[in-house]
């Protein structure tokens, strides 16, 4: 009887550990995945909104400054005729 008890004493708490460990390393790679795929994702967004920016930049008739420009001129090629 007495074996019994040292033997459960001893095992039980190690097969305990071993579990815990496995699902401790479970959950940690479950949540690494989880956060890898959301970094992946928020990349493909901020790199889309990148290039939808530079294409519509590329695209625009022209910037504020430029625009302004061109009206003053305009304004002042109406005021001397």
């Amino acid at each position: 009887m007495n074996a019994a008890r040292l033997l459960a004493w001893l095992v039980l708490p190690l097969v305990a550990l071993v579990l815990v460990g496995m699902v401790a390393v479970w959950a940690v790679h479950a949540f690494l995945g989880i956060v890898w795929y959301l970094l992946i994702g928020a990349a493909l967004v901020a790199g889309g909104m990148y290039v939808v920016g530079k294409v519509r930049r590329a695209l625009a008739p022209g910037t504020r400054a430029q625009r302004r420009l061109e009206a003053a001129a305009e304004t002042y090629r109406m005021r001397n005729r």
